[in-house]
């Protein structure tokens, strides 16, 4: 059974408890490929990242969260978008119900070797138009379609 439960403008979903910062990387290599990574916590393909620590930047942690999820060290180099949707709720195992609050950046791969972590089951670099194929969560992919359609930085 999944851990985590992503809610899009479902009425059925249960209320917010909780506001988290936390941001994601869209990484893109030379050939122009997405750095998907196949959580561990839902199956989604999903950017890498995830909330802040304490004494630390977003930039920081995103950093910190694409190296631990995926095995890279990657530059961030702008910002993709501010995605804030009260409309998309995280539900957990333990009873936290998060409101959706991310900042995307876009990056490129500097140093490392792929590997999975215990937050991924899988990694890879995905070309754009194998993207549409894949099990992910609409909120996820809205980032994709700003960034393939030049929408950045999207705020919202």
């Amino acid at each position: 059974m999944s851990r985590r439960v992503d809610y899009f403008d479902d009425p059925s979903a249960p209320a917010a408890n909780s506001l988290v910062p936390g941001g994601a990387a869209l990484v893109v290599d030379e050939q122009g490929r997405i750095l998907l990574q196949r959580r561990a916590d839902s199956g989604n393909w999903s950017l890498p990242g995830g909330t802040m620590n304490l004494g630390e930047t977003l930039g920081d942690a995103v950093i910190r969260e694409v190296r631990e999820e995926t095995g890279l060290d990657v530059e961030l180099t702008g910002i993709l978008g501010i995605y804030t949707d009260p409309r998309h709720l995280i539900a957990y195992a333990d009873g936290e119900v998060r409101q959706e609050f991310v900042l995307a950046f876009t990056a490129r791969p500097a140093s490392g070797t792929l590997a999975v972590s215990d937050e991924s089951t899988e990694v890879g670099w995905f070309a754009p138009a194998a993207v549409a194929d894949l099990q992910m969560h609409e909120s996820v992919r809205l980032r994709i379609d700003h960034w393939l359609a030049g929408e950045a930085p999207h705020i919202g």
